[in-house]
């Protein structure tokens, strides 16, 4: 299986449940929103700023080559207890087509590694 490292690194913004998506974030290259009714969740490149007083940041993400099948099972559970093993731990990001895994920065060496020793290749 293939793996691509993304290029920006992201943040992760907890924002209230009731409050709305700042335009700015649908105008980016990659973003990911999750809105339920306890919290509203935005991964978005780090440079960009919202008004929030939960924020975390430095993420790196490590996106699955290719279209997954909904056939497919335990990918992204291969990967997560893999890189568990190795006490890093993860961000998941579900897409119709993939999967997106997020690891710190400062573990994003230690992740490729890890995953290269268990046959995933990085394009």
């Amino acid at each position: 299986m293939q793996l691509k490292i993304l290029n920006n690194k992201l943040k992760v913004v907890k924002l209230k449940s009731n409050e709305i998506v700042p335009e700015i974030v649908y105008k980016q290259e990659f973003y990911s929103i999750t809105k339920t009714n306890e919290e509203l969740s935005i991964v978005l490149d780090e440079s960009l700023e919202i008004q929030s007083d939960i924020v975390e940041d430095n993420w790196r993400a490590i996106k699955i080559v290719g279209t997954l099948d909904f056939a497919l099972i335990g990918i992204l559970s291969k990967i997560s207890t893999i890189l568990a093993q190795s006490k890093i731990s993860i961000f998941a990001i579900s897409t119709y087509n993939t999967d997106y895994i997020l690891v710190k920065a400062d573990k994003l060496e230690k992740a490729i590694k890890v995953l290269e020793q268990n046959e995933y290749k990085f394009i």
